[in-house]
């Protein structure tokens, strides 16, 4: 266990220096926005691309795979729900709260530190995760608080479309699969001009998440703690339960990056959706300080218990 936390803490030291960079006022909003862009739009997006270029669309697509993520996630969703309209929140609120307990720093945390962590060989199901994450459950929660506020119909499908086409996480997977369906390798100038800007990736992406969070507050502390728990402890329980019982997955190296990926802290895209919809932004804010404070511990945790905790 303590190897596997040395492994995890190059990788949260470098949240802590963007942390401490924001807090100093040394990495501004404004540069700490510019970072971000850069590493969502170019880093991460050539990184993805690369994954996705070496890999078929068959070493993406698993259908027990996913139904196992679906059922551990759903399942958790509809507590997290649940649990919002038990306290009278309306269903936009809800909605946001489901959203923290179930939908993990994937992209920006998840495939930099897991790919190293757990081997290149779990980008295939780290990419079919991202893309669920990405697709259905961003989806879900637009068309949950659009449709509360009765922006249903023509418009509310715009959006989402809009809204998927305009992701360069989505386009960047789905373009390197077309490329991986053509047969052919990459020139050798454009493989190593993607490599090179997607190695900027990792330290970028996890310098941004801790620049990002010091610009957070720890408001509402109570409703951070549960959607905290929701997220580190009760999502990778349940979806370890359906991966490994439920509908056990035919690879255990596939569950066993599954479970991980559950085990990451709330992300940070369910707060630039609660700002820009306006809804608990504050609440959302708490929450992803929190679980990526205590991640330090628990991803440490989950991750030695899966390699056998050594």
């Amino acid at each position: 266990m303590l190897a596997i936390f040395l492994k995890t803490l190059p990788f949260f030291a470098l949240i802590g220096l963007g942390y401490a960079a924001g807090r100093t006022r040394f990495f501004t909003e404004e540069a700490t926005a510019y970072l971000t862009k850069f590493v969502f739009w170019f880093a991460l997006s050539a990184m993805l691309f690369s994954f996705a270029a070496n890999l078929t669309l068959a070493d993406i697509l698993d259908g027990r795979f996913i139904a196992a993520y679906l059922w551990g996630t759903g399942f958790i969703y509809l507590v997290a729900t649940a649990v919002g309209f038990v306290r009278g929140l309306s269903v936009a609120e809800s909605a946001v709260e489901a959203q923290c307990a179930v939908i993990g720093n994937l992209g920006f945390m998840g495939i930099p530190m897991l790919a190293l962590l757990l081997g290149p060989q779990s980008a295939g199901p780290l990419l079919m995760l991202l893309a669920v994450d990405l697709i259905l459950f961003s989806s879900l929660i637009v068309i949950l608080i659009t449709g509360s506020r009765g922006e249903a119909g023509w418009g509310m499908l715009r959006t989402v479309g809009g809204g998927l086409v305009k992701n360069p996480m989505v386009v960047s997977i789905a373009a390197g699969i077309a490329w991986s369906a053509t047969g052919r390798e990459l020139w050798d100038p454009v493989a190593e001009f993607v490599a090179i800007l997607g190695a900027a990736a990792t330290p970028g992406a996890l310098f941004a998440i801790g620049a990002s969070l010091a610009s957070k507050t720890a408001e509402r502390l109570s409703v951070a703690s549960w959607l905290t728990l929701c997220k580190l402890v009760l999502h990778p329980a349940a979806v370890a339960l359906s991966a490994l019982v439920l509908f056990p997955v035919a690879d255990p190296y596939a569950a066993k990056v599954m479970i991980a990926a559950a085990a990451l802290p709330v992300a940070g895209n369910v707060f630039m959706l609660a700002q820009h919809y306006g809804v608990a932004p504050q609440r959302v804010s708490a929450a992803i300080l929190v679980s990526t404070a205590l991640s330090i511990a628990t991803v440490s945790l989950v991750v030695g218990l899966l390699e056998g905790g050594t």
